[in-house]
């Protein structure tokens, strides 16, 4: 709050396509795609359609106990067999990314009371994953930034170090290497905690907020096996990955793994609506669904679970997304963005790592490479203004410039983005 006294922030009074406009007219191209949510642009009229159609005819329904609604209905059969080839056979319906999460903690620590084991409690997580901002989730995180000033955070959870191949205690700069090196950490934690107290392990894909880490190819498959092996969950945190972010349809089917349970948000409505879910295997759900006690009760839910509206613009959602085969662009277009980032940091020393997946990037920048000291915030500041001056609004989150475009953006626009990026350090070099 004190820093937005100093620096107001952009007020955004219009968008349109995939350009957003501010109140004094200027218009940018969108490079953080929302909050990596706006996957299809800001124009997706089938969506804005099913919206209007939906408020004319039912505008509300609550999910709780003996009610339902035909929009959420549908749209969970869709879901299910969206999500078939990563094992997912229920859903359950929240208000967003954050929800998700703690939905899956909850349903995660009751199935293992039902199954009897109720000391499998604690969860681990990586070192700069992000989880969202409710008290579960944000204990999750591992960076600081989004955990220091609200701890003591959720007793039981605990992290390993993340494969983040530019910074990592290891000093290891070999994927591989580096993803065997994390792994043994896990393996670590299991022996200290005991593998009969751990109720899952948490991780995005490809790690988002926390700075477009990108894994090792076999990193995620290898905490899939030590998970199988100890009798510990996996949850796949794909609020952001999924949906064609990576470059394919799931970061998890991106590495070739089914988790036990998965958690979606953002994208589901392409930021039209609040909506997310958290998804688990028919193990998962048969388990709770068989017990004949109070430990089965489903005591959880949210006020807008299953909202007809946030269905309906689901629904819609879904069938552009399908339609486009936006992941297929992701990759293409991906592909020729982190090109495009690779060739600014030939030409500037200031950038001291640049890293992606698909329709997800990331530029670190740094006062001096050798050292990888991060830029200080001021001047980063600076950069970003000048890069928004050239016409591209991108995402400034500590020294890491973070890059989300719509998936539906074509190479003249990503092209655009470099250009203005290219521009903005220069200007301030200048």
């Amino acid at each position: 709050p004190a820093e937005m006294r100093n620096y107001p922030p952009i007020i955004i009074r219009k968008a349109s396509g995939i350009e957003v406009e501010n109140i004094e007219g200027h218009k940018m191209l969108d490079a953080v795609g929302g909050l990596w949510n706006v996957n299809l642009g800001y124009s997706c009229n089938p969506i804005k359609d099913a919206i209007r159609d939906q408020l004319d005819v039912m505008p509300y329904c609550n999910t709780f106990r003996g009610i339902t609604n035909d929009k959420a209905i549908e749209l969970s059969y869709k879901l299910k067999e969206w999500f078939f080839h990563d094992g997912m056979e229920r859903i359950f319906f929240t208000q967003g990314g954050s929800d998700s999460i703690d939905t899956a903690m909850r349903l995660v620590r009751q199935y293992w009371k039902v199954k009897g084991k109720s000391e499998k409690t604690k969860f681990i997580s990586l070192s700069k994953g992000y989880h969202g901002t409710n008290y579960g989730g944000g204990s999750l995180c591992g960076d600081a930034r989004f955990r220091k000033n609200y701890e003591p955070g959720l007793p039981g959870i605990f992290h390993i170090p993340a494969p983040y191949t530019y910074r990592n205690v290891f000093n290891e700069d070999n994927p591989e290497k580096l993803a065997e090196k994390c792994t043994d950490s896990f393996k670590e934690q299991i022996a200290y905690q005991g593998a009969d107290t751990i109720a899952a392990f948490v991780m995005e894909p490809v790690i988002g907020s926390g700075g477009v880490i990108v894994p090792h190819q076999n990193f995620m498959a290898m905490i899939k096996d030590i998970c199988n092996q100890n009798n510990i969950l996996l949850i796949a945190d794909e609020v952001i990955c999924a949906f064609g972010r990576t470059g394919a349809w799931t970061g998890s089917r991106l590495w070739n793994v089914k988790p036990d349970v998965m958690t979606i948000a953002k994208a589901l409505t392409g930021g039209y609506f609040p909506m997310g879910a958290t998804m688990m295997s028919g193990e998962i759900a048969e388990t709770i669904e068989a017990n004949k006690d109070l430990t089965g009760m489903l005591g959880h839910g949210f006020t807008n679970s299953g909202n007809p509206i946030g269905a309906a613009a689901a629904l819609a959602a879904l069938d552009e997304t399908e339609k486009l085969n936006v992941a297929s662009n992701s990759k293409s277009q991906g592909a020729q963005l982190l090109l495009g980032i690779k060739n600014l940091k030939t030409k500037y020393e200031l950038i001291g790592d640049v890293r992606g997946q698909g329709l997800m990037a990331a530029i670190e920048l740094v006062s001096d490479k050798k050292s990888k000291k991060p830029l200080d915030k001021d001047s980063v500041g600076s950069i970003f203004n000048a890069i928004c001056d050239n016409g591209v609004l991108v995402r400034a989150s500590g020294n890491n410039f973070i890059l989300s475009p719509s998936l539906i953006i074509k190479s003249e626009e990503i092209d655009r983005i470099i250009n203005a990026i290219d521009s903005g350090l220069k200007n301030f070099l200048n």
